[in-house]
């Protein structure tokens, strides 16, 4: 056990007073007593730990009035210096790296930064150690060195990692304008009839469970762009509707947007424990998965720095294609997509760069 591992979070509450009255959220939780930096604080608002008056806040720009009762759930503190500790027993699944970034496989289970409950187990703990902490991107901030976009604990893939600021922002800057092309396979519930689709919708935390994201037209509410491709249907079984495998194409990364989208569109990700339809109730539904069936196969993007054209795609884990291999049998047949795509999934792990 690392030191520390034991810490708890921490509440901080605050009640608005006239000097504080249509103050930012963000700039009044800075003020409270054992809160950290501004920017921080805007953090810990998108994390769903800030609520106004027993509802969990959307929006860092949103004014607090007078009376407002608000309360913040800190998470446990990182050492004195703010480093992050360097964590050696991660293995790091690095499939491209040079001096300016790295393209690596996340495994499930693996938190990407430190969070309540994961002080120095996570990505970006593996990044300190393989990397150093002097030679990675703080841009978004010093607990998360390296990291320029994340994956749930327990979906895994393809992920980039930045070693310095400039080369971090470049990469944000091509998530940002929709140019970095990122991949993910799921597996859903259901029969999903048209071969193409496109889910756009806002997405914000939902207002009754902080630890859930919800479809809303509320204004807080964030674009979430999702375009899906069929590529394998498996017909219903005596205790399912059937399931359809399925690449999705993120245009933008919300918290959580592809399980919600599914979710929202009727196909809830296999193994989804958060935004599955009746997954307590049946488990058989669910294949026996102990995690959503989500997995980051493929990354294309042109090097920020070199101009270099990178592509690597990755295949499924073990886990994944025993949940495929239980119901291959059901199959009603490959898509052209399907005919493509599947086979990659099977293979071999590629990175190919093209100068």
């Amino acid at each position: 056990m690392w030191p520390g591992d034991a810490a708890t979070s921490e509440l901080v509450n605050g009640m608005v007073d006239p000097r504080a009255d249509g103050m930012r959220l963000d700039a009044y939780v800075a003020t409270l007593p054992g809160c950290p930096s501004r920017s921080a604080c805007v953090r810990l608002i998108e994390d769903g730990v800030v609520t106004i008056n027993g509802t969990v806040a959307n929006s860092k720009s949103e004014r607090v009035m007078l009376g407002d009762r608000v309360q913040v759930e800190l998470p446990p503190q990182e050492p004195a210096d703010g480093e992050l500790v360097p964590n050696y027993d991660i293995d790091l699944d690095i499939r491209y790296e040079d001096e300016y970034l790295l393209v690596l496989s996340k495994q499930a289970g693996l938190v990407c930064h430190p969070s309540p409950g994961h002080a120095h187990d996570t990505l970006a703990n593996a990044l300190v150690a393989h990397c150093g902490y002097e030679h990675l991107g703080l841009l978004q901030g010093e607990d998360r060195a390296g990291i320029v976009h994340r994956l749930d604990r327990d979906t895994s893939g393809l992920m980039l990692a930045a070693k310095d600021d400039q080369t971090q922002q470049a990469l944000q800057d091509l998530i940002r304008l929709r140019v970095l092309d990122r991949r993910y396979i799921t597996l859903v519930q259901g029969y999903v009839a048209f071969d193409e689709g496109n889910v756009t919708t806002g997405i914000a935390r939902s207002s009754r469970d902080r630890l859930r994201m919800a479809v809303t037209d509320d204004p807080a509410a964030r674009e979430a762009i999702t375009t899906f491709t069929v590529l394998d249907r498996f017909e219903a079984g005596p205790r399912d509707e059937g399931y359809t495998l399925l690449e999705c194409h993120l245009f933008t990364g919300r918290t959580h947007q592809i399980r919600v989208h599914m979710r929202h569109i009727g196909h809830p990700v296999v193994g989804d424990p958060l935004y599955g339809v009746g997954a307590k109730r049946a488990k058989a539904r669910d294949l026996g998965l102990e995690r959503q069936f989500l997995h980051s196969w493929s990354i294309d993007f042109e090097h920020p720095c070199t101009h270099a054209h990178i592509t690597c795609k990755d295949v499924l884990p073990e886990d994944l294609r025993a949940t495929l291999a239980a119901i291959e049998g059901r199959s009603m047949g490959r898509t052209q997509a399907g005919e493509t795509i599947c086979p990659h999934l099977w293979g071999a792990p590629s990175c190919v760069v093209n100068v």
